[in-house]
């Protein structure tokens, strides 16, 4: 028996026709459509027949079963030259649209320009978690207390910091830290070495950089 599936799409609903004889593919295509009437009435129909061969005639036949059951047969997909014919010949679409992309201008990039490794962490790093890289480091996420991060440049974290960050280990004193919430276990740039001291107020987004030769924080601004 000649299989058939059904799957919800975002341009309606496609069926997929299996392997086999079409006097068989198609009582078994029509007993689904009626088995789910109410589900494809008013729906946009997809039938995809793979590379099974579909004249006019069959697909003609087909197209006035659906039509009595009020289902909109819409689109026809196949490998087969003579059933895409056939559904060009009734109107049918025989692909999906393509989307349309809008040009954008954009500044040119000036490929002058020094670039830097970095590595993106779009996740929170939890207590056990280690990171060591050699460039920048950005987070996307927390850096929860136990969780480590070791960079040769920058780190920058959009969200909270409460384990240990180092950062320009390889003696870069111009690396700074940066988070929105920086409470860290421990910071380290170059050689200086810092710990958080107790929290007064409301957290801010603080960057924290050698400054004759000591770790300091300041308020982050854009």
């Amino acid at each position: 028996m000649t299989a058939i599936s059904i799957k919800g799409i975002k341009e309606g609903v496609l069926v997929t026709v299996g392997d086999g004889e079409w006097s068989e593919a198609l009582p078994a295509l029509l007993a689904k459509m009626r088995e789910n009437a109410e589900f494809f009435r008013g729906a946009r129909l997809v039938l995809q027949f793979g590379g099974r061969g579909v004249n006019a005639s069959e697909l003609g036949k087909l197209r006035g079963e659906l039509s009595d059951l009020q289902i909109n047969l819409w689109m026809v997909l196949s490998e087969s030259t003579v059933t895409i014919n056939a559904a060009k010949s009734f109107g049918l679409e025989t692909e999906f649209p393509k989307k349309e992309i809008l040009p954008v201008d954009l500044p040119p990039i000036p490929l002058h320009e020094d670039g830097t490794q970095a590595i993106l962490i779009d996740r929170t790093l939890r207590s056990g978690k280690s990171v060591n890289f050699d460039g920048h480091v950005v987070v996307i996420g927390d850096v929860n207390a136990g969780a480590e991060i070791i960079a040769t440049g920058n780190v920058v974290v959009w969200g909270r910091v409460r384990g240990t960050v180092q950062a320009g280990v390889k003696g870069d004193t111009a690396a700074v830290v940066c988070a929105l919430d920086l409470a860290p276990t421990q910071l380290r740039i170059a050689d200086a070495i810092a710990t958080s001291p107790k929290r007064r107020g409301k957290p801010e987004p603080e960057i924290a950089l050698v400054r004759d030769g000591k770790i300091v924080a300041e308020r982050w601004k854009a």
